[in-house]
């Protein structure tokens, strides 16, 4: 990674910041985003002390403008891009049926047209270098998860979209991985949306059992190292994947099942 530059959306906490410093541990400049100041400066100062530039960058990925910006900023400091993490992503937990269409609408903003702003703006640059572009999806784009209907439209669209554009890249040289953590510890179930749109506030889920954000950075890394095109981590998750293909009615239910034992689940248990 020495020499190279690296653009992270949502890199002010979770699998963004650890991918962050990642990187940069390995010798690369690093461009962070996010929304949040505040928690962004301070993860600008642990890369400072690591001694590689980087350059923090506010930026609400559902907004065209911004994504715009960013990529922008970057050429302006250091006229390339090689590898773009799409991280920044949000959550949601309620049945459809009493989801505010709104909260849909939100959680595509940020996981699909997020993905799509800063990879449209990204791709030339990425191009001429024969870069990386990473999507960090989830478990949820291969299986449907209940009371995750947002969450999961939004990561089985990045999916398609990142598969599509690999194809049409075949003989440019560009890599596109798509990364499928399971459950990882991070605080995206502390800010899911609730069926009305604010904030879940706690997770659902025992958090120390969890693949830490720091595993998932490692696997990235490696992944972008050997232009692996799909990652998909934990064994829970590898088994979902794999049993959704051949025995999709059995995994339905184990994952109905799963999901309906959550602390105040919105799930009536069958």
């Amino acid at each position: 990674m020495k020499n190279k530059v690296v653009i992270i959306t949502g890199a002010s906490s979770g699998i963004g910041e650890a991918c962050a410093i990642t990187f940069a541990k390995r010798g690369a400049s690093v461009v962070i985003a996010a929304r949040n100041q505040e928690k962004l400066n301070q993860v600008e100062e642990q890369i400072k002390k690591i001694g590689v530039e980087v350059l923090a960058i506010s930026c609400d990925v559902s907004v065209q403008k911004e994504c715009e910006n960013l990529i922008t900023q970057t050429i302006a400091k250091f006229g390339k891009i090689d590898v773009l993490i799409n991280n920044a992503g949000i959550s949601m937990r309620a049945i459809f049926n009493d989801t505010s269409i709104e909260v849909i609408k939100k959680v595509m903003e940020i996981n699909f047209w997020g993905t799509v702003y800063c990879t449209k703006y990204a791709l030339p640059y990425l191009l001429k270098t024969k870069g990386s572009i990473v999507g960090v999806s989830s478990i949820a784009g291969y299986v449907g998860l209940p009371a995750r209907t947002g969450y999961s439209a939004s990561k089985y669209a990045m999916q398609g979209f990142l598969d599509a554009l690999r194809t049409e890249n075949l003989k440019t040289g560009l890599h596109v991985l798509v990364a499928c953590p399971g459950f990882t510890t991070s605080n995206i179930r502390n800010t899911a949306l609730s069926a009305d749109g604010s904030p879940q506030g706690e997770s659902p889920r025992d958090e120390t059992k969890m693949m830490t954000a720091q595993e998932v950075a490692n696997h990235i890394l490696s992944g972008v190292i050997k232009r692996k095109r799909t990652l998909v981590l934990t064994t829970e998750g590898k088994l979902a994947v794999f049993l959704s293909k051949f025995f999709p009615k059995f995994i339905e239910k184990q994952v109905f099942n799963k999901m309906s034992k959550e602390q105040n689940s919105p799930l009536e248990r069958g």
